[in-house]
């Protein structure tokens, strides 16, 4: 069963003056400090329960439960049908993300909980950071810089010719905000662009393809944009990233286990695959050892919304949603 109610004010009575009633803030729980700039906004406005500084954090979500009406969380942090359980005042997880792999949607939904993410402020960014990936793996930019940051070019005199991007054949898996959002910025470079997806959209110019293993056959270039799912978890696999081949590249800017990151470390150790751009990975922060020192791989700190613009626009969002379900508003992006 869930209980997620509680009053918004609370009368104080007293014999020798008339009632009182105090508005309470409701109090806020926030998992781990994500930028100062969201935990001033969120002190301003809410009681925040800063997580992140508890040294036991059960019995601090234990102690302070029944003041607890909602949840910033982010990308890496989860909230799961356990921290649900024991947070009853529960009313709404405002996530600093757009993906939502780590909330149990379906315990929010058993429960009345409302659930926001942080769509459409960040697309611009990460699309960027898609293409600044694919660039730096096909061109080796990182590795060319290490070529003559450690003298190499007086000795050796030229660096080892590497791939062009423009005209290429250009595959997006999961064609959304984001994925729409390179798919324009590739068309500037000539890319021949075609998709993959649960089903084919509508007015969209692109080839559609309707298996990821047709998509990688006639691609160059892939690079995943899909949502995590128990579907898209390990989609690409062995037979997808040799159908893209030797001469191929992957831009992994989704989820880290939309890849079965052992698969693409062997394809990229027996040559199998040209290169890959990487700003996710199955365990983070931990990244596989074996792709440090691949000079055609790019790896990222999973910072593909990592600008001061927009991580301010995104903190605002939250905090929006949070004051408009509090005040018994629309919601500005609700997850249904």
């Amino acid at each position: 069963m869930c209980s997620h109610q509680v009053p918004k004010m609370y009368p104080l009575r007293s014999k020798s003056v008339p009632q009182v009633t105090i508005m309470v803030k409701p109090g806020v729980l926030m998992q781990r400090l994500i930028i100062p700039y969201l935990r001033d906004s969120l002190e301003s406005k809410f009681v925040l329960y800063p997580l992140w500084e508890q040294s036991d954090k059960e019995a601090y979500v234990m102690e302070n439960a029944e003041s607890i009406r909602a949840v910033v969380t982010t990308g890496p942090e989860r909230v799961d049908a356990e921290l649900i359980r024991k947070l009853p005042k529960l009313e709404i997880v405002a996530s600093f993300s757009v993906g939502l792999d780590k909330v149990d949607l379906q315990k929010c939904k058993e429960c009345g909980i409302a659930v926001t993410n942080t769509p459409d402020v960040l697309t611009d960014d990460t699309a960027d950071l898609a293409i600044a990936l694919l660039l730096a793996s096909m061109r080796h930019v990182c590795a060319a810089d290490r070529f003559v940051r450690k003298g190499c070019w007086p000795k050796l005199r030229e660096y080892p010719l590497t791939y062009k991007m423009s005209g290429k054949c250009l595959g997006i898996v999961g064609l959304g905000r984001i994925g729409s959002a390179v798919a324009k910025r590739a068309e500037a470079f000539g890319c021949k662009i075609s998709y993959f997806g649960t089903k084919e959209k509508i007015g969209v110019p692109y080839k559609y393809y309707g298996t990821l293993l047709e998509l990688a056959k006639n691609s160059d270039v892939l690079v995943l944009t899909c949502p995590l799912t128990k579907e898209t978890t390990h989609i690409v696999g062995r037979m997808i990233l040799d159908a893209l081949g030797p001469n191929g590249f992957l831009v992994n800017i989704a989820r880290g286990a939309v890849v079965d990151e052992q698969e693409l470390i062997k394809a990229l150790i027996e040559g199998r695959l040209g290169g890959a751009g990487l700003d996710v990975y199955e365990k983070e922060p931990q990244v596989p050892k074996e792709l440090w020192d691949m000079d055609n791989v790019v790896l990222s700190p999973h910072m593909g919304c990592g600008t001061w613009d927009t991580t301010r626009d995104m903190a605002d969002l939250v905090v929006s949603n949070l004051e408009a379900h509090f005040e018994g508003k629309p919601l500005l992006t609700s997850y249904k």
